[in-house]
């Protein structure tokens, strides 16, 4: 299949398809959270991303032609991709819905294209034509308008916006109550840079090192261990899950299997096309999930015109990019 598209174009299926998984997802979340807590989920899902994509790796690995070719270096830089991302991207993410709303808090995830591009583009040498940046800037402020909920509760954007999450809005409330100053610029940005340098690591490190499964599981498995160094309370939790929702746990360990898959598949992508791009096509989650959340949960107040603008500025965005 890959002889018969383009090097551009084959990163471009990949990126659809980390798309579709991590949709995929968001709809299952929105069944998971209602039958067990954010926190057990959590625990849950991020540990399918390290057993699944561990498993994914050792058949890899035993069916590959050819020896591993060890990179330290493209290692290491995965393992902290994990921990900005999968850690103190969610950490920032989540004060913000605490202390300002989840409106205020979401409008910045949508900015980390542009920081991962300024960092592609300084640190890698990557250069976007004004047609594409075009695209770029349409796509994003698409975005905006689409994740722009005033009327959301703090809990049903931890469930959405972010699947893998580490934990509920309360705790960390409860855990980070008086570290950080109180402004929206200092906490939404530094989700969004969080979630950028992510990026950028995982891309950078791609090129270098062509294991996106190890990638994967390298990061997944970094959050997964801060997460179990610094959430208080960790033996409850582990008790908590023995007597958990059995459904809830299995939906919860479908969403993990989700979202590792799309994290793998964005990771492949950035190895063929540009890491704003890559990013940002993986981004455009919520065109899909509103039409499907219809479809699947009848939920009709989402489609506002702010909805319908945004999203077809997005898909307009995304064109552009595309057929450039």
């Amino acid at each position: 299949m890959r002889v018969l598209m383009s090097e551009a174009n084959f990163g471009y299926l990949l990126a659809l398809t980390a798309l579709l998984f991590f949709t995929s997802g968001i709809l299952v979340a929105k069944a998971a959270t209602s039958r067990l807590d954010l926190g057990l989920g959590f625990l849950v899902a991020t540990t399918m991303n390290v057993l699944l994509s561990g498993l994914v790796f050792l058949l890899q690995l035993g069916l590959r032609p050819e020896a591993l070719a060890w990179n330290s270096q493209a290692f290491w830089v995965f393992a902290a991709a994990g921990i900005f991302s999968t850690y103190f991207g969610r950490w920032f993410f989540y004060e913000a819905v605490v202390r300002f709303g989840p409106a205020k808090a979401s409008i910045f995830q949508v900015s980390s294209p542009i920081f991962t591009a300024l960092m592609a583009w300084s640190l890698l040498g990557e250069s976007l034509s004004s047609g594409v940046m075009l695209g770029v800037v349409f796509a994003v402020g698409g975005l905006m308008l689409v994740s722009y909920k005033p009327g959301f509760s703090s809990r049903r954007i931890a469930r959405d916006t972010d699947l893998d999450t580490d934990r509920n809005a309360d705790d960390v409330k409860k855990a980070t109550s008086g570290v950080l100053p109180q402004s929206i610029l200092l906490l939404g940005l530094g989700s969004s840079l969080a979630y950028a340098i992510g990026n950028f690591l995982r891309g950078s490190a791609v090129r270098d090192w062509n294991e996106p499964v190890l990638g994967g599981f390298l990061g997944a498995a970094s959050g997964l261990l801060l997460h179990l160094a610094f959430t208080p309370g960790k033996m409850q939790l582990l008790k908590r899950l023995k007597t958990a929702n059995r459904k809830g746990v299995w939906l919860f360990a479908l969403l993990g299997f989700f979202t590792i898959s799309g994290q793998i598949f964005g990771i492949a992508a950035m190895r063929h096309i540009p890491l704003s791009i890559a990013t940002l096509i993986s981004l455009c989650t919520p065109v899909l999930v509103f039409p499907l959340s219809y479809l699947l949960f009848r939920t009709s107040d989402d489609f506002t015109p702010r909805v319908l603008v945004g999203t077809a500025l997005t898909l307009l965005g995304i064109f552009i990019v595309v057929v450039r």
